[in-house]
This record gives C-alpha cells, structure tokens and sequence, in this order.
C-alpha cells in the first residue's frame, strides 16, 4: 500500500518544487480536483446568483481557486508550501495568496470570508511533524480562528481523508468546541475508488446536513452539473481556455491592480506538442 504523502515529509518540505510541478501537471489529479472542489462549492449552499468572498485553505497551485473564479466568486487562498504558491503565481491565478500554516491559525479579521473550502488539506493537522506540534490543540487552534474569520451566516466545507476513525473523531471534536455546528458527509460511500469525505461546518447555529451522493444521487448530480453548464452559457461567457475567455481574466487582474502579461498575437494559441 502507497505511504501516505503526510506520513513522508511536513507539507512545506514535501510539496517541493518537483512535487508541486508534478502535482500541477498531473492531469488526472487536476481532474480529481476540479470535481472535489466543485462539490465543495455546492456543499457550501450559497446563493447562485450572489459573489462571495471565499476563503481557500491548503489552495496549493490554485486548482481550486480557478473553480471560484469560474464562478465568480472572489478568493483567498493559504498555503503552507511555496513552492505551490510560486506555481499558483505563475498561472496567474486571480485569488490572493497567502504563505502560511493553518496550524497556528488563520491571520485574517473577524466575519471577513463569506465561506471557505479545503481539498485535501485538513489530514495533515492529524500528524505531529515536531515535537511541539499537538494535532489537538493546532486543531483547535485552526478551527477556532477559522470560525472568528467567517460571517454569521457562513459554511466551511473540507474535502479531507482521514486515516481512521480516530481521527475523524478528533477532527470534529475540536471543530464542534471551537463553536462550529455541523458533521460528515460521505458521498458513494460504498465504493472503494469514488468515496469521499467532507466536513460540512456552518457558525449560524445548527441546520440540516446536506444529502451524500450514492447511487440513487448520480442522477442529481450529473443533472447539477449540467444545469451549471447551461448557465454558464446563457450568461454568454466564453468557453474556457479560449482567447477571449483568457483577455478577459487578464483584463479583471489589471483592474486589480495585480502584474499582468502584455497581451500579444500568440495570448491563447495552442502551443505545439513537440518538445
């Protein structure tokens, strides 16, 4: 059986620059991303028609950021790993970018995100790296300015794998002590490759838990993700990846103030396979 990535190295020195191109490349992980992000997204519940402030935790390369982006949300992403930041840079993601460790907590002003997610990131406060490290008290720590950094009104959503029970107890232990509401969602929880987990927590007291997708759910979810699409297209955006669809982020990054490529004849040509 693989080790597992945290098992190896901390993630500042495991997402090196070779690991972090590698996982930045990797089609079939960016595949697996975009799909774990986009159902975090829908997990937070919010108002399609409204842009949020959304908060990115473990943002990495900004795989997940260009969903928010996609739908117009703006974002913010943290990370512990520079190299995966100097790659988020490099795609010139729209979100800003933050080098930190959630361990020690989030550094941002109280009711700020009207929402955050995380993929693939929250297993990592279950390990001990140092031995000052507490995975109890950093999740705590994590949690706890992590709900202070959220509305009233918000949900944070976690795409996480945690390595037993334990760990799930623990993780939602301090989640629930540090003010959250909230539980698991496991979605195809009978299959070995599709099943996943994600921690749904909401501030404004409890509500209702969101449905898991199964085998009675693949319906609703394909149909989700289509009526998303036809949106998409009824608001005349253009296809992504196209010239104009990249003009026209590049055009919202210089209204941003942000360093932005000079536009030119070769701005979205296809470039050759040949190496």
């Amino acid at each position: 059986m693989a080790r597992r990535p945290e098992h190896s190295a901390p993630p500042e020195i495991f997402y090196n620059d070779d690991e972090a191109k590698k996982y930045s490349s990797n089609s079939r992980i960016i595949e697996i991303q975009v799909e774990m992000a986009e159902r975090a997204l829908e997990l937070l519940n919010l108002d399609e028609d409204e842009n949020y402030l959304i908060l990115d935790i473990g943002c990495g390369s900004g795989l997940s950021g260009s969903v928010l982006e996609d739908n117009d949300h703006m974002w913010i992403g943290i990370d512990i790993s520079k190299s995966m930041l100097d790659i988020a840079v490099d795609r010139e993601v729209e979100g800003d970018l933050v080098l930190g460790d959630m361990g020690q907590g989030m550094p941002f002003k109280p009711g700020t995100f009207d929402g955050a997610i995380s993929i693939s990131a929250l297993q990592w406060l279950c390990n001990a790296d140092k031995t000052s490290h507490n995975p109890h008290k950093r999740l705590y720590k994590f949690f706890s300015t992590l709900f202070s950094s959220l509305t009233r009104t918000a949900r944070a959503v976690f795409q996480f794998y945690p390595e037993n029970a334990d760990q799930i107890e623990m993780v939602t232990t301090q989640a629930m002590k540090a003010g959250f509401y909230g539980g698991i969602v496991v979605d195809y929880p009978n299959s070995t490759k599709a099943k996943k987990y994600f921690l749904v927590l909401m501030t404004g007291g409890a509500a209702p838990m969101p449905k898991a997708l199964g085998s009675e759910e693949d319906e609703k979810r394909i149909s989700y993700i289509k009526k998303r699409e036809m949106t998409k297209d009824c608001r005349g955006k253009p296809l992504k990846k196209s010239r104009d669809w990249i003009l026209a982020k590049k055009e919202r990054r210089r209204r941003q103030g942000k360093d932005t490529r000079p536009d030119t004849k070769y701005t979205g040509r296809k470039r050759s396979a040949r190496f």
